[in-house]
């Protein structure tokens, strides 16, 4: 089994590996204030091509299970939503079974492109989650759990093994499998408090087999509570492993535990035109718009309607364009 000693090691190997990188003339991390959204549009290469302009569902969960998986798809497909990532199969109007959903994304134009399940779910029956995948027809499954609560060197190692299992599973059905972040995996250890977790964890799971999906609001905040690491580094270093990104603005609150709060996007100060600009090169991406609070929250003046927030979001983000040509 890998050490911590080996854990540090590998980790300073990266950054510097990183560093080097950045400075041979990769673009590094953006800073945290964003230009105004105006200078975004022009005919700059496109940052979020049309036909990949992805949603998580939890995102609009009130009008899933107010209106149900129809309506919904229905209405995404006609605001420019391509790409579908889930948040469980059910929406509280009444029973569907995942052939059903696969149709309605059929006649709506979407794709399934991943789904958020539980650790648990995995666990106890790896095989079914994975058919559900195949019906859906999606290339990725993966998880928005943290890789264990044990925040221990030896508990993410642990939790590095048991997500290789998952990986190798999914890897045989033909599917990615991704851990999905929030800010506290990039904390350092209980017991190592020179030891970034975040590191812990990519660095002993198996690329072949695991992949990562990483919130750039999260990422953010993890910055913010826990300084040395730009975001954007992790990506530069390890490019085919992030096919999956969470698109998720903040507004600037530097004074606050988090730095920043949430908002829909465009609005916020986090500056994707460098952020996904840096990625030119690395092969497809999935932009995946979340707003864990778009059904509490609405910029002055409009009506707090979830739906209205995705709205206004894909359209900003269709218009996002690359500082240069």
């Amino acid at each position: 089994m890998t050490t911590s000693t080996d854990v540090k090691r590998r980790t300073f190997m990266r950054l510097a590996a990183s560093t080097v990188a950045v400075g041979a003339g990769t673009l590094a991390a953006a800073p945290a204030v964003a230009a105004p959204l105006a200078e975004g549009r022009g005919h700059g290469r496109r940052l979020v091509p049309p036909g990949h302009l992805g949603i998580q569902l939890y995102t609009i969960r009130d009008k899933v299970r107010s209106l149900g998986f129809r309506t919904v798809f229905e209405r995404l497909s006609e605001m420019g939503y391509r790409e579908i990532e889930f948040a469980g199969y059910t929406q509280g109007t009444g029973p569907i079974t995942p052939q059903e959903i696969r149709t309605l994304l059929d006649d709506n134009g979407l794709t399934a492109i991943g789904s958020h399940r539980g650790i648990g779910d995995f666990a106890a029956n790896m095989e079914a989650e994975l058919d559900v995948a195949e019906i859906l027809g999606m290339a990725h499954i993966g998880t928005a759990n943290a890789p264990t609560g044990d925040r221990t060197v030896d508990g993410y190692l642990a939790a590095a093994e048991q997500f290789n299992g998952f990986g190798e599973a999914a890897a045989a059905r033909g599917l990615k499998f991704y851990q999905h972040n929030h800010d506290g995996e990039f904390g350092f250890a209980t017991d190592r408090p020179d030891v970034r977790l975040y590191d812990v964890f990519l660095e002993n799971t198996d690329p072949r087999y695991v992949f990562l999906e990483m919130d750039v609001y999260w990422a953010f905040v993890g910055k913010h509570r826990y300084p040395g690491f730009e975001p954007v580094d992790y990506v530069l270093a390890n490019r085919r492993r992030y096919p999956l990104f969470h698109i998720k603005d903040g507004r600037a609150e530097p004074e606050t535990d988090s730095g920043y709060s949430i908002v829909e996007f465009g609005a916020g100060d986090i500056d994707y035109r460098a952020f996904l600009g840096a990625l030119a090169g690395s092969g497809r991406h999935h932009p995946i718009w979340e707003q864990d609070n778009a059904a509490q929250v609405a910029e002055p003046p409009h009506p707090v309607d979830s739906l209205g927030n995705a709205e206004r979001s894909a359209e900003r983000m269709l218009a996002l364009r690359a500082k240069h040509c």
